[in-house]
């Protein structure tokens, strides 16, 4: 399997150089917080030499607002026409990620029960995994590529709650770098076999919280722009919401949110948690006589798929496509690493296709 490397256009490095004078001031202080100097590596081709002043994000801060990533990009990003593909059998194609957790260090003493590799190399490995493994099982025109939060390990070594050391392998600077470039490089890698591609991505969670929608929103900006006739990114505020297509809804949710809640979803489905669910299908008016109800989480690390202990919707539990960490692989248990690719049919059927890694020590 080759590697996808990232590559620099000329419009790319006058975009990279137009944020080099952005500059972001609390209002409380009028004094920069936090400063992003990236940097040029030759030896990847790519540049990151950026010099950006933004807020240092807080849960429940309106703070990531001040970032006009518009006014970055506009003038900058190349408008891209894509080309009608083929007509395919599908409805429709899906593939839910999550717990990426950029820059998270699951074996930072060498002693961890099981190990674990997950920095640049090892994200651009699975990176180009996922784009082959998709490309592979497509059969329609159109992706739902849903992410269901952690996507950042978290910031400044914590959780978005605080209080929660972190082992880490990139500052906040190259964490920011790399999961921005994997957003970009996911699309436009996938954009030439499909006509239309809608990314959800769950921003509400106890690990990346606003620092992940930073990276969301910034990648939101630029694809759009890029792509502004063929993809759409939907940035999920809220702990929990949905999306519907045709007969079939999806609720989105990580599990665990930024602050509010002191226990998260379970892999297993209780009483309690099934009330909660069913609770939010009767306020949006979601259940119908032929509709089809899936509850899609992350956060546990686990690969659960229950379909029978509801009959109002399907409870999914999605691995991690990152290793666990230390504290979940001592706590816990070792946990599965991958993501799942759907295909869904107008005869109702659908075919599920999962990519499951194996972990490197």
């Amino acid at each position: 399997m080759s590697k996808i490397r990232p590559r620099i256009t000329s419009e790319e490095y006058e975009l990279i150089k137009e944020f080099r004078g952005i500059k972001t001031v609390s209002k409380e202080t009028n004094m920069p917080i936090e400063e992003i100097d990236f940097y040029w590596d030759k030896t990847k081709r790519y540049s990151t030499k950026i010099q950006n002043r933004f807020y240092k994000p807080r849960s429940g801060s309106n703070a990531i607002k001040e970032i006009d990533f518009e006014s970055i990009f506009k003038d900058k990003v190349t408008p891209i026409k894509v080309l009608k593909q083929p007509e395919r059998v599908g409805l429709f194609d899906r593939v839910v990620y999550t717990d990426v957790h950029l820059a998270m260090n699951p074996n930072p003493d060498g002693y961890s029960l099981y190990g674990g590799k997950w920095d640049e190399d090892e994200v651009d490995l699975r990176l180009a995994k996922m784009v082959n493994h998709t490309l592979s099982k497509q059969d329609s025109n159109i992706l739902y590529l849903d992410e269901l939060g952690d996507f950042m390990d978290g910031w400044n070594g914590q959780t978005t709650r605080g209080g929660h050391d972190l082992p880490q392998n990139m500052d906040n600077q190259k964490a920011f770098d790399v999961g921005f470039r994997f957003k970009i490089r996911l699309i436009d890698a996938l954009m030439k076999n499909y006509d239309k591609i809608v990314c959800h991505n769950v921003c509400n969670d106890n690990h990346a919280g606003a620092f992940g929608y930073v990276v969301n929103s910034a990648f939101k900006t630029y694809i759009e722009l890029k792509y502004a006739d063929n993809v759409e990114v939907i940035n999920q505020r809220k702990f929990i919401d949905h999306y519907t297509v045709g007969k079939y809804t999806f609720i989105l949710t990580h599990g665990k949110d930024a602050k509010d809640l002191k226990f998260g979803f379970k892999p297993h489905l209780d009483d309690k948690q099934s009330n909660k669910i069913k609770g939010y299908i009767d306020e949006h008016f979601l259940y119908t006589k032929d509709s089809i109800i899936e509850f899609s989480k992350g956060d546990s690390h686990q690969y659960l798929f229950d379909n029978s202990s509801s009959d109002s919707f399907n409870y999914y539990n999605y691995p991690a496509l990152s290793p666990s960490s230390s504290w979940v692989q001592t706590n816990f248990k070792k946990g599965l690493s991958g993501f799942v690719q759907f295909s869904y049919y107008e005869d109702d059927t659908r075919a599920i296709n999962e990519c499951l890694f194996k972990w490197k020590k």
